[in-house]
């Protein structure tokens, strides 16, 4: 009797063991898949806000660089991180960056115009804090000293009615060596002689390549263009275009497919 009745109770406590083996088994599974959907969400959050950001181009003022139809990548982290770094409320409103750094000339850059604050405008920065910027019969001169501008035959310049243009082509150095194409329509254009733009501390001069077909630094706010932009309204720098797609010229089904501009993908911006 002793003994049936200590094999019995350790019949159910062996049972009792195991229930409570599945139950946890069960409660780690539903924790780990929990902890796992968390990381993913958290890494996609960080991927799309923090770390960089898919962003679409609507014109042509940076073309040949960029094409309208263009959607490219911009990393958040080259310039540190604003209050519009990441936008919903995530951030608070506060000055400065953190972990900030200034573009380089040349750099490709997104950011948010001061005048058009809900809009992501992308341009090339030209001018650093203290640089001296004009536009001299055509010719762009930084701290006095105009560019080396050599003629690279030409290219076509898509039009907001989806039409192309052909117009002549250009590389343009910066004084730090880079090099990068521009279109020049024309040599006697309304922003091809200004004044001399002297950049303010903490902010920046921005030019589209298609140097014609503009609205950038050259102009001010009250005109349209963008004046000086502030470092705290950069969002990021443009490094990859993704693909590209003319949907200006999408008017049926039929040609669809023709108009991904596959030569495009995973594309660097210079």
């Amino acid at each position: 009797m002793v003994r049936r009745g200590h094999w019995s109770r350790s019949l159910k406590a062996a049972r009792l063991r195991v229930r409570r083996q599945i139950a946890r088994s069960g409660y780690a599974e539903i924790l780990g898949w929990t902890r796992e959907l968390v990381l993913g969400l958290a890494l996609a959050f960080a991927a799309t806000t923090a770390i960089a950001q898919p962003f679409y181009v609507p014109s042509g003022s940076m073309e040949p660089t960029l094409a309208i139809g263009d959607e490219l990548v911009a990393t958040k982290y080259a310039y540190g991180y604003s209050h519009v770094s990441v936008r919903g409320g995530v951030l608070p409103d506060f000055k400065g960056r953190l972990f900030g750094s200034l573009p380089k000339r040349g750099d490709v850059v997104v950011f948010y115009p001061t005048n058009h604050p809900d809009e992501t405008w992308v341009k090339r920065v030209i001018g650093l804090p203290g640089d001296r910027i004009q536009m001299r019969e055509g010719r762009l001169l930084i701290n006095g000293r105009e560019l080396p501008l050599e003629p690279d035959g030409s290219g076509r310049v898509e039009t907001e009615s989806g039409a192309y243009i052909t117009v002549p082509k250009f590389v343009e150095t910066l004084p730090n060596g880079r090099k990068h194409a521009i279109f020049k329509w024309t040599w006697n254009g309304p922003y091809d002689n200004t004044r001399v733009y002297v950049v303010p501390k903490g902010e920046l001069f921005m030019m589209g390549d298609d140097r014609d077909n503009s609205l950038d630094s050259r102009v001010a706010r009250a005109d349209g263009g963008i004046g000086f932009v502030p470092m705290d309204n950069v969002v990021g720098r443009a490094d990859l275009v993704l693909g590209s797609y003319d949907f200006l010229n999408a008017d049926s089904m039929r040609n669809w497919l023709a108009l991904f501009r596959f030569a495009r993908l995973f594309k660097a911006i210079r």
